[in-house]
């Protein structure tokens, strides 16, 4: 009897770790084997689904990327300065700056402090009384220019580019929370509505303060928007199909950035309204479309069944089973039936708090949450670097604007075969690796060709570490894309069913404080942008060593339960039953060994003792003292 009980009963849960008791019967449990296959596996009325939750990724891609016209930074011209009485006087012709001089940015927050007299000169900049600011990104005006948000203002112009980020980051979340306690669907459509509500009231903003909260407000929604569709795509998908899908929202959010431009361009000069409320208007206005989703897009039957809500799971199943002409009453496996003795039980929800009590799974949320915060905020180390100092301002604008959309590109298509080839954790490995060789050879290789190889010639120098400079930057931040983009699908497919919405938030989050960076150091005037690298530069190094210990999850099914999440590991380097080959054979015959009689085993050992410590005497001791004595004396006693 004892011989034929499961492996799982004869050794304790590893790491100590008791799972939750099973009550869910073995067809419902297994969704990607059992339940999705009976209704037809990933057929038409899924793959409709799939397509409604890409139509929304454009135009979350518009919201995402609105920031850089609505807050673009404008040249200027002094056209009045301030009278010959105050504590400025400037020159009677008009005195024309530009975005990139910290007499634009703030008043006596200039960087270039013992760098001959530019604090000076930038306070002797700001002293103006009327300015005219253009911009050169598609609008004619913008929240900059309509509030003259220049020199001693400038910093408000931050505050509202961190209003959006941390709106976002504390709905991924709250959000996250919510689509585990409630559902996906209803997150999706409360999102939606109020994402329209926000966001068309910041059009109509009268100030900077309200501008900022309600920006604060759209970044809340527009992370619930997104949350709930990313974790909807994922459960409907079985596992041949779940990277694709994701990769195609990609696409069509990537899709998005480039076609901001041309949207801009577009509500530029309207007769009634700013250019900017035009625009805002016109990003926030196809959410609309997104009003029928009510009725026509379904709860998650993965959740659904995840936390037991059977009676509106077996409705779910015969409507999909239905779309995908599935006849449910020949249905072999017994699904249905098994569904049918479990209707009497009451639905279970997990909150993302009992996350804590597991032993595997909450490290590799955190390992994930780590090299998604690393890939986003080393990705502005490498925008900053590839960014031309020399340049115009508006070149510069458009120029980066266009190489980092490239960038993303070019990266959403090296995915799809990498991870193909290498699998999840091999690319995301891959990809951290690159990331980590490209901060480090640009932190250290450029000082040392300026240090010891081109002393003397200044202007080779100088081209050359600007050349390395922009190859290391788009190497760096095509990688850090990618670590990105994967440590979040990561994280989707590793994460159970009734806790994915929580930990998906926890990564999503991560990110929002890696890009929370960028405008943190463009506040203080990029100052400890070096260290800002360096530390970067040593997370790629600890996130190599930690994606080591994540599982592999290509081709595997969405694990359901806590259960099914923390025994989701890594697998071990040798297969089930070859550990026997680490032992290697022996001429050597022991087989005497087990002739020795049980009487004699306690003075054999005390016998071998004795030799063995006689053998770690010097010959030249024993020899002095009488080694031999000393030997017959243990071997008597031993005795």
């Amino acid at each position: 009897m004892a011989a034929g009980r499961p492996e799982s009963r004869d050794h304790p849960p590893e790491n100590g770790f008791n799972p939750l008791e099973q009550t869910t019967p073995r067809l419902l449990q297994h969704i990607d084997s059992s339940v999705l296959p009976s209704l037809g596996g990933f057929g038409k009325h899924q793959k409709k689904l799939v397509v409604l939750t890409w139509i929304p990724a454009l135009f979350i891609g518009f919201s995402q990327f609105s920031d850089y016209f609505l807050l673009a930074q404008p040249n200027g011209t002094c056209v009045q300065p301030l009278a010959n009485g105050s504590n400025w006087t400037v020159a009677s012709p008009p005195v024309t700056i530009t975005a990139g001089t910290p007499a634009l940015r703030s008043k006596g927050n200039s960087t270039q402090q013992g760098h001959g007299d530019g604090g000076s000169s930038g306070g002797l900049l700001c002293a103006c009384k009327e300015w005219r600011l253009e911009l050169q990104t598609g609008l004619s005006q913008n929240v900059v220019t309509k509030w003259n948000l220049v020199c001693d203002s400038a910093w408000k112009v931050h505050i509202a580019k961190f209003s959006l980020l941390v709106g976002s980051i504390f709905g991924y979340l709250v959000m996250g929370v919510m689509a585990d306690w409630f559902g996906r669907h209803p997150v999706l459509i409360i999102s939606v509505l109020f994402m329209l509500v926000f966001g068309l009231s910041v059009a109509f903003s009268v100030n900077i303060t309200m501008f900022s909260t309600l920006r604060f407000f759209e970044g809340f929604c527009l992370a619930g928007l997104a949350l709930s569709l990313y974790v909807l795509r994922i459960e409907l998908c079985l596992p041949g199909w779940r990277f694709s899908m994701t990769m195609v929202a990609s696409f069509l959010m990537v899709g998005g950035q480039l076609l901001m431009p041309g949207v801009a361009a577009l509500c530029r000069n309207w007769p009634d309204r700013d250019d900017w409320q035009v625009l805002q208007i016109v990003i926030i206005s196809p959410f609309i479309l997104m009003l029928p989703y009510v009725w026509i897009f379904p709860e998650s039957l993965r959740w659904l069944l995840a936390t037991q809500h059977h009676r509106r799971s077996k409705t779910m199943m015969l409507h999909i089973a239905r779309k995908n002409q599935v006849d449910m009453t020949t249905e072999p496996i017994g699904v249905l039936t098994e569904l049918e003795q479990e209707l009497h039980k009451k639905p279970q929800r997990t909150c993302i708090v009992k996350m804590m009590s597991t032993r595997n799974l909450w490290k590799n949320i955190v390992v994930l949450c780590v090299n998604s915060l690393t890939g986003y905020g080393i990705h502005h180390c490498f925008a900053r670097s590839m960014m031309d100092p020399e340049a115009q301002p508006t070149t510069l604008c458009h120029t980066d604007y266009y190489t980092m959309a490239g960038i993303a590109v070019a990266t959403c298509l090296a995915l799809c075969p990498a991870v193909g080839l290498m699998g999840r954790r091999g690319g995301l490995l891959t990809f951290m690796i690159i990331t980590a060789l490209a901060s480090l050879l640009q932190l250290g290789l450029l000082n040392l060709i300026g240090k010891y190889s081109l002393r003397h010639d200044t202007v080779l120098r100088d081209t050359l570490n600007r050349k390395f400079s922009v190859a290391f930057s788009i190497i760096g931040m095509f990688s850090s894309h990618a670590v990105s983009i994967l440590s979040i699908f990561f994280c989707a497919e590793i994460t159970p069913t009734v806790i994915r919405g929580g930990g998906l938030g926890l990564v999503l989050a991560s990110a929002g404080f890696g890009m929370l960076t960028a405008p943190i150091m463009e506040l203080h005037n990029q100052k400890g942008y070096f260290l800002h690298h360096v530390i970067f530069a040593c997370c790629t190094l600890l996130c190599i060593i930690c994606l080591l210990l994540l599982p592999e999850p290509r081709g595997q099914p969405l694990p359901e339960s806590l259960a099914d999440g923390e025994t989701f590991t890594r697998q071990t380097l040798l297969h089930p039953g070859e550990q026997h080959l680490l032992l290697a054979k022996s001429d050597r015959d022991y087989s005497r060994v087990h002739d020795t009689p049980l009487h004699l085993t306690t003075t054999g050992g005390a016998t071998v003792a004795a030799a063995t410590a006689l053998a770690a005497v010097p010959a030249s001791y024993a020899l002095a003292t009488g080694g031999e004595v000393i030997g017959n004396r243990a071997i008597a006693n031993g005795v």
